[in-house]
């Protein structure tokens, strides 16, 4: 009895641990230094120029260049757990995230909600529509992918489809008469 008691005990403790931690990778803010707001960075670019930057969004597009991979996301604001909004309302204009190295532009589709980590690189003039759209440019350093069905990160409960042996073959509870 006793034994049982340590070990489920054990068990909690390590289940727990492992629900409180964070991945070190997407701390936005591991300095201390206050965190640059999408809205600055829009506003003037070139002063944030090679700071480190954590913004997320809905990818919108991305395409394999000659020297990396370039990401056109829509910007979200991030919740407390760095995850974006689901609410595209709340969007306050869009950016481009660049990857030096070979990133799988099939990794990254229509749609998916991603936090970026990087640094600023400046901005870039696109076409958009009919019109040319500044993007703020951000480096990648690091990206999260989030699933589509942790939209709230609750877990979710999925309906019972078959049949229980508290039910009779006739689909009635028992005792049936």
């Amino acid at each position: 009895m006793r034994r049982r008691y340590w070990v489920f005990t054990l068990f909690t403790l390590l289940l727990m641990s492992g629900c409180a931690s964070l991945d070190d990778s997407l701390e936005s803010n591991p300095s201390g230094t206050p965190q640059i707001t999408y809205a600055q960075l829009k506003a003037s670019t070139e002063t944030y120029k090679g700071q480190a930057v954590t913004l997320g969004g809905k990818v919108l597009s991305a395409k394999r260049l000659k020297d990396g991979t370039r990401i056109e996301i829509l910007q979200l604001p991030l919740m407390s757990s760095l995850k974006p909004t689901l609410d595209l309302s709340k969007s306050q204009g869009r950016f481009v995230a660049v990857r030096r190295e070979f990133l799988d532009p099939a990794t990254l589709p229509f749609g998916t909600f991603v936090t970026i980590t990087g640094e600023v690189a400046g901005s870039m003039a696109l076409p958009l529509d009919e019109t040319e759209y500044t993007y703020p440019v951000v480096d990648i350093k690091n990206v999260r992918v989030w699933p589509k069905d942790d939209e709230d990160g609750l877990p979710r409960i999925r309906p019972y489809m078959g049949p229980s042996p508290y039910w009779s073959p006739y689909w009635r509870p028992w005792p049936y008469w």
